[in-house]
């Protein structure tokens, strides 16, 4: 139970609010391992570099990436504040998946998948990690993203390093339930 809530504040500080603990994030998101274990540790929450790898390295959803020699960390996607995660675009898969609350249906047939105070908007190439992502918010629905079709019209993809795909939006043409 430590490692999780230590994991959803380490979401906050390096996705959205790195303030809280005065913490600078460089233009793409990076922030310096010992400095947020120092800071961290001034508000209370006790934890060492090991504990900071194991978190990285046991999170389900792989939110976080340590640079090669670990002296820097950075939320993978999911971002509300402006930086550059420096993703080069990417052919993708015919079809993603989009996992969402029934209740959203309507709104988003009409609309398309908007970003929000995102980045982007956030696919998956698993049916089973989209319905997991749409059962976080009420009773799942499963939409099918045609891709590809959005790729070869202009519209560009990008892949994080844990295998999510990010997208600026999906217009309500690409959509099939």
């Amino acid at each position: 139970m430590k490692n999780r809530n230590t994991s959803r504040f380490l979401s906050l500080i390096l996705r959205h609010q790195p303030q809280t603990i005065d913490l600078q994030l460089d233009k793409a998101g990076w922030a310096n391992v010992n400095e947020l274990l120092e800071k961290m540790n001034q508000t209370g929450r006790k934890i060492n570099i090991e504990g900071l790898k194991e978190i990285v390295e046991t999170n389900d959803k792989q939110r976080f990436s340590f640079s090669e020699d670990y002296s820097q960390i950075r939320a993978n996607q999911g971002h509300s504040i402006k930086i550059e995660l420096g993703y080069e675009a990417k052919e993708p898969p015919q079809f993603l998946y989009h996992g969402t609350a029934t209740r959203n249906k309507a709104a988003i047939l009409e609309q398309g998948i908007d970003k929000r105070n995102r980045h982007h908007v956030h696919l998956s190439s698993e049916k089973e990690t989209a319905i997991k992502v749409g059962s976080r918010h009420g009773k799942p629905f499963l939409f099918v993203v045609l891709a590809q079709q959005m790729h070869k019209n202009g519209l560009a993809f990008f892949q994080s390093e844990n295998g999510v795909w990010l997208t600026e939006h999906v217009p309500p043409q690409y959509l099939s339930e």
